[in-house]
């Protein structure tokens, strides 16, 4: 399953800082974030629960990037 989600990022750097956090989340098949769009594009393992993995996603970009926001 793929899902878009809306992202506040300041900076691209910080962007490629959360793909790459987002990436090494465990029920995550890939990621990748746009930073001009804004968006935050994630493809989850068969039978996550999208919502779960995302509570986690989101928890590892905070660490790389405090500011970041992801709107669920």
């Amino acid at each position: 399953m793929k899902k878009t989600y809306k992202i506040e990022v300041d900076c691209a750097n910080c962007a490629n800082l959360m793909e790459e956090a987002a990436r090494k989340t465990a029920g995550v098949q890939a990621a990748t974030v746009n930073f001009m769009t804004q968006k935050l594009i994630v493809e989850f393992v068969e039978g996550q629960d999208p919502a779960a993995v995302m509570g986690e996603v989101l928890r590892a970009c905070k660490k790389v990037e405090p500011d970041c926001e992801i709107f669920l």
